[in-house]
């Protein structure tokens, strides 16, 4: 696992986009051209990204996870994590169908739902009889 070509990459362009964040660690700003560059493998790897979905949904599921993205955008980034992980660890059979999108859907409701918590607080004014 830790001779991953792609997953080794990622984590030193987010660990300098860590280290930009924080001052750089020692460097000076970031020059046009690095953050430049920096835009472009963004871009890169948002398209192999897309084109991995492409790949591993079918076409109605990727037409809802769309539409999922329009209202929640991290929910359908989780899913869609959930996804591309599931390929690489080779737990994907074949495409991700709308019944299948529609169970990891309720996965994620599941372990958003249990973080909600909302308490009411009324206040007691002096004059109160009750």
């Amino acid at each position: 696992m830790a001779d991953d070509p792609e997953l080794e990459a990622i984590r030193q362009r987010r660990m300098a986009e860590m280290m930009a964040q924080q001052g750089g660690g020692g460097k000076g700003p970031m020059s046009a051209e690095e953050q430049q560059q920096q835009a472009e493998a963004k871009e890169a790897h948002e398209d192999q990204r897309r084109s991995m979905l492409v790949a591993l949904l079918q076409p109605a599921a990727r037409d809802r996870l769309a539409r999922i993205a329009l209202v929640k955008p991290d929910k359908a980034r989780a899913i869609e994590d959930m996804i591309i992980n599931a390929a690489k660890r080779g737990a994907l059979g074949e495409k991700v169908s709308e019944d299948r999108l529609i169970d990891l859907l309720e996965q994620v409701n599941e372990k958003s739902a249990a973080k909600t918590r909302v308490t009411i607080q009324r206040r007691r004014a002096f004059d109160d009889d009750f």
